[in-house]
């Protein structure tokens, strides 16, 4: 495998997949110090980067293979891209994907005209139960990303870099299985190896980190995270080997500066991005990596992100930044006392959301009652002086964190 190898699956795959958008961003800039610009891969059609390497895989094979179909194991990203770029050939795809599987996944992937099988407790369950379904079918399966097409099918995303801008320095791309680094740092580098390519990966599962440590791919241990499109448990070996060589470095984020980037993004740059594809801003902002006063291409690998876990990351955030408190206070049943608590929020100009009174439980003794209220602030300075108003006039209050 080669540039060359990408250059022609750049050729290959036009009109196929999107040329996705480079974007500056003025607060990342400022916020990091270096000129920030966003590679919005989280735009690509499918919702991420993996349709690239998915497409290439598929257009490598012979007409024969093709028409036996291909079989793929995923929970997310690549299982929409391979059913995606088969819908595009017209050929058979069945994805294999765990039993616990995001809803809104396994129907994005049965709209992509795949035949979808729910196997397995978990990935590992999953990817046996297709590599057996593989041989009995005849078909061919795709590789997430230890696959030589694959990792120059996402090697286009270096390439677009360069063309949108050529005097980038330095470009930084999540990390977990190694296909998309290994595409982007080889392309790159081939064209200018002065050009610095950096990965990150979550806490949660540093493989591919410890990987370069052992200097062979190891296992590693796996908490939950969500940056689940970057938690896999062992790189590959090829993605290992093109790691090794052409990548500068990797660092690791844990998940709150996941959750507070992806926040951030969504409210400054109104831009949805799932946790691995916010990693490498999170990475830049939590001062990981010793950049400073350079051209900076950040890749958002995806966009793919349940709707539920939205509102939790809205709501984790708005708390850490003080725009948000939760809190209960005992008072006393009577007429009045519940106005002049109110009062004394409103006072303050703190916006009530949420209130409950409840007049029976374990703590709550005859004639007084447990007032839950919820509103919203300014930020922490606000919530101190909203409490210490209300410690003022005498009420007990017990914060929710």
């Amino acid at each position: 495998m080669n540039l060359d190898d990408v250059i022609l699956a750049r050729e290959k795959m036009k009109g196929i997949v999107h040329l996705t958008p480079l974007d500056y961003s003025k607060t990342f800039s400022t916020l990091s110090n270096n000129e920030v610009f966003l590679k919005l891969e989280n735009l690509q059609k499918t919702g991420s980067f993996k349709v690239r390497g998915s497409y290439n895989k598929l257009i490598s094979l012979s007409r024969d293979e093709l028409q036996k179909g291909v079989v793929a194991a995923s929970a997310g990203n690549h299982a929409q891209g391979v059913a995606y770029s088969s819908q595009m050939l017209g050929i058979p795809c069945t994805i294999v994907m765990p039993k616990g599987a995001p809803l809104s996944k396994v129907l994005a992937t049965r709209q992509y005209g795949a035949e979808v099988i729910l196997e397995g407790a978990v990935f590992d369950e999953a990817l046996a139960y297709a590599l057996e379904l593989k041989d009995k079918l005849g078909a061919t399966f795709v590789h997430a990303f230890d696959d030589e097409a694959v990792i120059a099918g996402q090697g286009t995303v270096g390439l677009e870099i360069l063309d949108q801008l050529p005097d980038v320095e330095a470009i930084i791309c999540p990390v977990g299985g190694g296909g998309l680094i290994a595409g982007v740092a080889m392309a790159v580098k081939e064209k200018n190896p002065d050009i610095k390519v950096y990965g990150v990966q979550t806490l949660a599962c540093p493989s591919m980190k410890q990987s370069l440590k052992e200097n062979q791919p190891v296992a590693v241990e796996s908490a939950p995270t969500m940056a689940d499109g970057i938690a896999v448990q062992k790189p590959g070996l090829k993605t290992f080997e093109i790691i090794r060589k052409y990548v500068d470095d990797i660092f690791c984020v844990d998940e709150m500066e996941i959750a507070r980037t992806m926040l951030l993004i969504l409210e400054r740059n109104k831009l949805l991005v799932e946790g691995s594809g916010a990693s490498p801003l999170a990475a830049m902002l939590y001062d990981k990596m010793n950049i400073s006063g350079k051209k900076v291409a950040a890749v958002l690998s995806g966009g793919n992100v349940d709707v539920n876990f939205i509102s939790r990351i809205i709501e984790r955030g708005l708390v850490e930044s003080g725009r948000f408190a939760h809190f209960t206070i005992n008072i006393k049943d009577k007429p009045g006392e519940l106005q002049r608590v109110l009062s004394l929020v409103t006072d303050l100009n703190a916006n009530v959301q949420f209130v409950n009174l409840h007049r029976i439980g374990k703590h709550i003794y005859p004639g007084n009652a447990l007032l839950e209220i919820s509103v919203e602030t300014k930020d922490h300075a606000h919530i101190e002086q909203l409490y210490k108003n209300l410690r003022g006039q005498g009420f007990q209050l017990k914060i929710e964190e």
